[in-house]
């Protein structure tokens, strides 16, 4: 019985890293949309490239099951993010 109650705490940990880098995220990308300077988006730029990783190993450790919500809100701040990033002349990622 140990073993299952462990792989439930890791499950929760790593969804709960998984959406903290999303929470992170948002708030990232919210600050570079309320000052679009250069320094805003990059940081907001490194944060995503520092969720994709999180949500990837949540995907990894858990086969998607838990991770759905920290997804689609994740998939909702790329969007964000890349139409701060028209707006100002730069790349989308």
């Amino acid at each position: 019985m140990p073993k299952r109650y462990d792989s439930s705490l890791q499950a929760d940990t790593t969804v709960s890293q998984a959406q903290n880098a999303v929470n992170k995220l948002h708030f990232a990308v919210s600050q570079a949309m309320s000052h679009p300077t250069e320094q805003t988006i990059e940081q907001a730029e490194r944060r995503l490239a520092h969720t994709e990783q999180a949500m990837l190993q949540a995907e990894r450790s858990l086969g998607g099951q838990g991770v759905e919500l920290a997804e689609e809100m994740f998939i909702e701040e790329k969007r964000r993010l890349n139409s701060i990033q028209s707006q100002n002349g730069q790349e989308d990622l």
